[in-house]
């Protein structure tokens, strides 16, 4: 019979509380107590999880801080290994610092005998120091050969430099002052086209070709253009005074600068360089 029976079961408390009071409490705390049960199982097993897993972790931290410290004092001792193989007696230092350095010879002029250049010349330019020297006297010498006679120096080559006469020459660097030519904008005689003003607007009007993407888009104006007139009647630096295309006003730079010579303008009966102003006028056929 008790094998049969699940003491735990509702149908078990109803059959113990039959008859009696239910509000109790009691048949509620015998009902629920498989579930509480349970509870406090799982929250044990949750529990002693935690403290094993806790106490791995401070384990294995424990461990590598062990071994953290055996690397540090394995390093502290190779260190120390090191310095004392480095470390050098104080005898084999002194006597390292007692040995002579080698002799640093000063360097100094070498004895040298003058070898005198055979060449064919007036009396009066041979110098007296000019002498020559036989080829027996420059056979039996074992002083070097040199552009001068010296006996003040050494004879070892090997700690010497060779005498010899060093000629300075200044270059003199004339500097050209540059004087900026003055330009007038105004002066007593003006330049002159040849033929008159009349005749420069005939060389404007046909030697103008109107730019096609002025035509297409109908762009029509007046560009005013200042040119140097220079003082040999040269067309210098072209510029434009007032806009109104870039196309327009690149053409009539171009014009402008295929100008032909001008007389050019006077200042107190002398030729200058003048600024020229020059309106070019585009207007398309059929156009008021």
């Amino acid at each position: 019979m008790g094998k049969d029976v699940d003491l735990s079961s509702r149908e078990w408390c109803d059959l113990v509380f039959e008859g009696k009071n239910k509000e109790f409490g009691a048949y509620e705390m015998r009902t629920t107590s498989t579930k509480r049960h349970n509870k406090a199982m799982l929250y044990t097993i949750i529990g002693a999880i935690l403290v094993v897993a806790a106490a791995v972790s401070i384990a294995k931290v424990q461990e590598y801080l062990a071994e953290r410290r055996l690397a540090e004092q394995a390093e502290q001792e190779e260190v120390l290994i090191d310095m004392e193989q480095n470390e050098e007696p104080e005898e084999e230092q002194q006597e390292r610092l007692e040995q002579p350095k080698p002799e640093v010879l000063p360097e100094e002029v070498l004895n040298t005998v003058k070898v005198t250049e055979l060449r064919i010349v007036e009396d009066e330019k041979v110098k007296a120091e000019d002498e020559i020297k036989t080829q027996d006297e420059l056979k039996e010498t074992t002083t070097a050969f040199g552009q001068k006679d010296n006996d003040k120096g050494t004879e070892d080559r090997n700690v010497t430099r060779t005498l010899k006469e060093e000629v300075v020459v200044e270059k003199k660097v004339e500097e050209k002052k540059v004087e900026k030519e003055e330009i007038f904008k105004s002066v007593e005689q003006m330049p002159q086209f040849p033929g008159g003003e009349a005749a420069l607007m005939k060389y404007i009007s046909s030697h103008i070709q109107y730019p096609t993407m002025a035509q297409e888009n109908n762009v029509q104006g007046k560009v005013i253009v200042q040119f140097v007139v220079t003082k040999t009647g040269q067309v210098g630096e072209v510029k434009v005074a007032r806009s109104v295309d870039k196309d327009l006003d690149r053409e009539a730079v171009r014009v402008c600068k295929s100008l032909p010579k001008f007389t050019p303008g006077r200042q107190n009966g002398q030729p200058v360089s003048v600024w020229y102003t020059l309106p070019v006028n585009f207007k398309l056929q059929g156009t008021n």
